[in-house]
């Protein structure tokens, strides 16, 4: 099932909070598995997958790394699990980076987010695009690497919390 179309909103690896909120209640008032106790197995079934799915797409959609992804999975450039090559001056930066952790937390963790504002401001163009036509490829493997690298950058931040 493709989440866009199930939401009727734009295929972009950003989803409008406004428009998600409205679409996600607007389904959930059409098929909520509760408005169809008086319905039959089959149609109780068929509400209930429905439902699941609203949900799971809400979750994703909620979340701006995830809808990346989902993005990036539905436009054929990234696939599952997939093993992606950094490049060795990103590596090596963040090399630097878990050693500061080490060191100064706080110098790491504004060092970090100045990353995090930086990598964005790469892409930030592409990730506002709110025009529907689909993007070309080359600025899909740009938002492919952006996603592997803030996906690295999350890991090491979230090992410091832990």
């Amino acid at each position: 099932m493709n989440y866009f179309e199930l939401f009727d909103i734009p295929e972009a690896p950003v989803i409008d909070r406004q428009l998600l909120a409205r679409k996600y209640f607007e389904l959930q008032r059409k098929y909520h598995p509760d408005l169809y106790t008086e319905a039959n197995e089959a149609e109780k079934e068929e509400m209930l997958k429905i439902s699941a799915a609203i949900n799971e797409a809400f979750g994703i959609f909620k979340d701006e790394d995830k809808t990346l992804e989902y993005y990036l999975l539905h436009s054929g450039v990234l696939s599952l699990n997939e093993k992606y090559e950094l490049a060795p001056d990103f590596l090596m930066e963040m090399m630097e980076l878990n050693e500061m952790a080490e060191t100064d937390k706080a110098a790491f963790i504004s060092e970090a987010e100045s990353l995090s504002q930086r990598m964005k401001n790469e892409v930030g163009l592409l990730l506002d695009k709110s025009e529907t036509t689909p993007l070309e490829n080359i600025d899909l493997q740009k938002l492919k690497a952006y996603h592997f690298k803030k996906k690295y950058l999350n890991r090491i931040l979230n090992k410091l919390e832990d």
